[in-house]
Order: structure tokens, then C-alpha cells, then sequence
């Protein structure tokens, strides 16, 4: 029976997607992965037998991914799990800032009870809204939530900008046809009456809405953050609230700063709070981390390259190695020269790090697995 640690309380159906040669436990002498949601790794004791971190979400910010590629050690997020649940909410969001839904209910409750039909005649026109038809959305990042709510947003009669520099083919065929894509950042900023933001955070990223950037946006302008509080420069949102400039800012990430600010909605971190969030989440990287165990393939890693192939032949070795010359030669060496035969081979590189599978119609000793472990750049090798 392998174990996994659970660092949080995850969707009972992780259980069934692991199936019955996986165990999830609180605490484990030599666990084969880790799965979690919020958990911070950083300073967190890692046992070494730990091949994968599979992270219940998008965000692995709580998740030393540098310093695990260095141990060879897969991190994993789920893309696209969370998506529609975040949608929504995106969605919820533009109707919060368009009309003074949140405030008027606040007003409502301290109504007396003597003719409230009446004072709800004379005081609703303090808290008239606009509609969000024909106003357009500038959508920063298009990958699985942004092409969602962009394409949401179409259907609701929005004229509907995209930002994304990087985005994959398969959200690129995924993209309403009505959606206008836009290469710079500052024209989207400065032709959207609403912004809604959907990248993770880098350094290129962070405080990519500041004072700087706000200036170049429509006077009114309404925010919406639901990815990462950091994406926003705190301090500059909130000159531009009182000021007039941004007419409304509604994030998912408290902070003390925001919290009270009229013009501004702090919600308590929903983005992917729903039961069905939580169960996809939880079910996809359960099954990422069985397919990588049982069969070495990788799939949606935020540190090492998506590689997989079908099991081909009697023995199956996967190598994690630095993205150097040679290093497929040294290891196919040590196989040729123990008259190994390999039947199949595939190999990937994202940046500093490549991951390479090896299926052999012969079975390889544990001697020529520790040999290849000791090619230069080799930093883990696992027999299957």
C-alpha cells in the first residue's frame, strides 16, 4: 500500500480516484506524495522518499517548486478544476460593482419596521447602479477561468477585450470569436470600463495594476481580483477609490489595508470555494499522482515539462535531469553497454530541467539503475 500525506482535508473522492493501492494519511515513514490545498511547504520537512506535491488547485505559491526540482521531486497543480467555479464568481463580481447590491442590502436592514415599503421608494435611488451590457471587459490572462469569463461575458452583450501573451492553443480554440485579443497590456487598461484579472503571480506579474497603470485607465474603471492579491498594489488601489478614478475594486484576498475602504468589496477567498471546486480539484491531482507513480508520466507540473507515452516493453526507467548536452548519451550508454535493449524513448525540457522515459523489453538491475543515478546532471532515476 503506498501513502500520501494529506496537509489539508480533501474531497473524500480523492480516495476513489487513488484506488485500493493508495492510502491517504495524516503522517508517513516513506510516503511516495504529497497532496494539498493551502498548506505552506516552505520550511516544511520533506521526507526524501516524496517523488510528487500534488496541489488541489492552481496557485503553488505555498510551494517551494524550485527547491523540490532541485530533489527531483514533481510538483503538480489542477488547471482548469476550479475553472467554472471562479467564473461565476468573476461574474457575481462585475454585477457587485456595477450596482449597490452589497450596500443596499446593508441599508435595508437598519430600516424601521413603520412603512418600509416607503422608505425602500425614497431611499433605493441612492444606490441605482449601471447595466453591464454593451460596457467592454478587459480580460488579463486567458487560460481556463479568463476564457470562461470572457466568453461568459460575450453572451451577456459585453464587449469583451484579452491580454494574454502566452496563451496555449487549446484555450486559443476555446475563445469566443467576438473576444478582440489585444498584444498591449496598457491599451487594454485604457479602453476597458471593467478589468478582470486571471494570471498567476511572477515577478512579472506582481503589481501589475498600480499607480502607474491605474493612471492610464478609464476614470470609473472597475477591478475585479479573484487570482492573486498581489497582482494589485494595495496603497495605489485605494488613493484611486477615494480619488474616483477606479470606481469600484472587488478582490478575494483580504488584507487589513482594504478592509472598511467604501468602494471597495474584500470577499473571504471564494474563487474555488464549492463543493464541486473541491471535489474536481481534489479527483485531478489524485490521478496525476497515480499516473506519475505507477507510470512515470507528467502532466500539468509547474516544474518540470509535461511528458507521458504508453508503457511499451518489460521495464519502464524515468530520469529527471538538467537540460544539458549529453546527458541522454551517458545514459543510454550505461543500457547499451549492459546489452539492454531500449524499446521506446521520450524526452522533454522546460528550461534548466528535462524529464526523459525509457521503455526496455529487458528488465534493468538495480546496478545499472544506481549507474545511471551517477551520470553527470542526473538528479533522480526510478525503475518502474
Amino acid at each position: 500500500m503506498k501513502e500520501i500525506i494529506k496537509l489539508n482535508a480533501i474531497s473524500h473522492l480523492a480516495d476513489q480516484a487513488l484506488g485500493s493501492d493508495y492510502k491517504l494519511v495524516e503522517k508517513s515513514q516513506s510516503p511516495v506524495a504529497v497532496l494539498l490545498r493551502s498548506f505552506s511547504m516552505h520550511g516544511y520537512d520533506l521526507p526524501k522518499s516524496v517523488l510528487a506535491v500534488a496541489r488541489a488547485g492552481a496557485g503553488v505559491n505555498n510551494i517551494p517548486v524550485g527547491e523540490y526540482a532541485e530533489r527531483g521531486v514533481v510538483v503538480f497543480n489542477t488547471p482548469g478544476a476550479n475553472a467554472n467555479a471562479v467564473k461565476e464568481l468573476a461574474i457575481c463580481a462585475l454585477l457587485l460593482a456595477s450596482r449597490g447590491i452589497i450596500d443596499g442590502i446593508e441599508w435595508v436592514k437598519t430600516l424601521s419596521s413603520d412603512d418600509v415599503a416607503g422608505q425602500v421608494e425614497k431611499g433605493k435611488k441612492n444606490f441605482a447602479g449601471s447595466e453591464i451590457m454593451g460596457k467592454t471587459l478587459g480580460v488579463v490572462g486567458l487560460g481556463a477561468i479568463g476564457v470562461q469569463v470572457g466568453n461568459n461575458a460575450v453572451r451577456l452583450g459585453m464587449n469583451v477585450l484579452g491580454y494574454d501573451p502566452f496563451i496555449s492553443i487549446d484555450s486559443a480554440w476555446k475563445l469566443n470569436h467576438n473576444i478582440t485579443k489585444i498584444d498591449n497590456l496598457s491599451e487594454l487598461f485604457s479602453k476597458s470600463d471593467y478589468i478582470t484579472l486571471h494570471v498567476p503571480l511572477t515577478d512579472g506579474t506582481k503589481h501589475v495594476v498600480n499607480a502607474e497603470t491605474i493612471s492610464k485607465m478609464k476614470d470609473g474603471v472597475k477591478i475585479i481580483n479573484l487570482s492573486r492579491g498581489e497582482l494589485c498594489d494595495n496603497n495605489a488601489v485605494i488613493d484611486a477609490v477615494k480619488s474616483g478614478k477606479i470606481g469600484a475594486y472587488i478582490t478575494d484576498f483580504a488584507a487589513p489595508e482594504l478592509i472598511g475602504v467604501k468602494g471597495i468589496t474584500v470577499l473571504p477567498h471564494l474563487g474555488a470555494s464549492t463543493e464541486e471546486a473541491e471535489d474536481n480539484c481534489a479527483v485531478m491531482a489524485a490521478r496525476q499522482i497515480v499516473d506519475f507513480v505507477d507510470n512515470g508520466n507528467i502532466s500539468n507540473s509547474v516544474n518540470f515539462p509535461s511528458c507521458s507515452a504508453p508503457r511499451a516493453g518489460k521495464c519502464r526507467i524515468t530520469v529527471i535531469h538538467r537540460n544539458v548536452k549529453y546527458v541522454l548519451n551517458s545514459l543510454t550508454d550505461v543500457l547499451s553497454q549492459a546489452g539492454i535493449n531500449i524499446e521506446n524513448l521520450v524526452s522533454q525540457s522546460r528550461g534548466e530541467y528535462a524529464y526523459t522515459i525509457i521503455d526496455s523489453s529487458d528488465d534493468v538491475t538495480p546496478d545499472l539503475v544506481d549507474k545511471m543515478a551517477k551520470s553527470d546532471n542526473v538528479i533522480r532515476v526510478r525503475k518502474i
